[in-house]
């Protein structure tokens, strides 16, 4: 029964985010290895479910809308050469690294193409979460990765959608494919500026309970919606943004507050815990040498390529590093693309279960190599 499944995500990540914290590492860690633990791989406590997929979305949303609210605009768009470089080295080098390894492994040029392609995606929402935790979201290196990620996010869903178009034979058209992306940001551009504010501020003055609560997650769902539904955009790209828009107006504060204990409360402890459910063990020994050169490759090539491209976008040494080590995580947009591999044929059933873990690794090993690096700025920022 769901409701004895909410009992158990809610206690077992509070207490091993708490125990992982302890231990000097971002609690978001022990999140996640909890969900290993707990789900089908070892104890089969907590199972997949549609339920679970959709408090697990909302979590998602909710935390990318979050950290768009506490994002300044101007931050961004001062560091976004920074993001442009450090999101180009972040999709050139895992693609350039891990195709002609899948070579060698075996696998035909469609397949080794969408690997590299799965592997250069990247997941910002547990960088997100850790660097809020660490007090470094709200600086320039923050900034920077956060642009990043989102470029990176749109480049490798255009780059997936235009190889599927050849490697399987789906009528798509390119001008428009990549025409509808230009669109969405357009129309998002149009939402945040002219659309946003006046409709917050009508909404707060409706007479009912949580109104400018209630209209900010109206204003969130539905871009998350729209760019998911109608042009094949992640719906955490929309959901950042218009936290972002919200920010800006003077509801931001009440809005924060509000909606933090919602999505820290329930709802994200379900992304984190349901990133452990894709693990299963079942015949990974077969498939090990596979597992440990890609999960290597996995992480080498982001650190560097995103490192590089920050470095030549004018960061110091080890703001370039931290940068590239938040770039690392695969998390659940590279889980979404190995299952579209692994249903059209371009990820062999045999390589699905190492690629998931590679990415679980991936996923994992972030929040400490973040800590590590840039160490807590603040006990006093969440």
């Amino acid at each position: 029964m769901f409701i004895f499944q909410i009992v158990i995500v809610l206690l077992a990540t509070k207490i091993a985010g708490h125990f992982t914290v302890r231990l000097g590492q971002p609690s978001v860690l022990g999140k996640i290895l909890i969900g290993i633990i707990i789900g089908p791989a070892m104890l089969g406590w907590i199972t997949d479910s549609e339920v679970m997929q959709t408090f697990s979305q909302i979590g998602v949303i909710l935390l990318m809308f979050l950290a768009g609210l506490e994002t300044d605009l101007e931050d961004l768009n001062a560091n976004m050469k920074g993001a442009i470089f450090v999101a180009i080295g972040g999709v050139i080098l895992p693609i350039a690294m891990s195709y002609p390894l899948a070579l060698a492994f075996g696998l035909t040029q469609g397949q080794a193409i969408f690997i590299g392609l799965t592997l250069a995606a990247t997941s910002v929402s547990i960088s997100v979460q850790t660097l809020s935790e660490i007090g470094w979201l709200k600086s320039k290196e923050g900034s920077a990765l956060l642009g990043a990620a989102v470029l990176d996010d749109i480049i490798v869903v255009v780059l997936i959608a235009i190889a599927m178009s050849f490697l399987v034979g789906d009528d798509v058209s390119i001008p428009a494919l990549i025409g509808g992306k230009v669109f969405f940001f357009v129309l998002l551009f149009v939402v945040m500026k002219w659309v946003i504010p006046p409709f917050i501020k009508a909404f707060s003055k409706l007479r009912v309970t949580e109104a400018t609560l209630s209209g900010a997650l109206i204003a969130c769902f539905a871009l998350a919606y729209v760019g998911e539904h109608y042009f094949g955009i992640a719906t955490i790209i929309g959901a950042f943004f218009i936290g972002i828009a919200i920010g800006r107006t003077p509801f931001k504060e009440a809005v924060e507050h509000k909606v933090e204990p919602i999505a820290s409360g329930i709802f994200v402890p379900f992304f984190f815990v349901s990133i452990g459910l894709s693990v299963t063990f079942v015949g990974i020994t077969e498939n090990i040498w596979f597992l440990v050169i890609f999960s290597i490759v996995a992480i080498l090539s982001k650190l560097i390529g995103s490192g590089i491209g920050a470095k030549l976008a004018g960061f110091n040494w080890r703001s370039s590093v931290g940068i590239g080590a938040g770039m690392v995580s695969r998390g659940e947009v590279a889980l979404i693309l190995a299952g579209m591999g692994l249903s059209s044929g371009l990820l062999p059933a045999e390589d699905y279960t190492p690629m998931v873990i590679v990415i679980i690794i991936t996923t994992l090993v972030t929040p400490p190599m973040l800590k590590g690096i840039f160490g807590n700025r603040s006990h006093h920022i969440k």
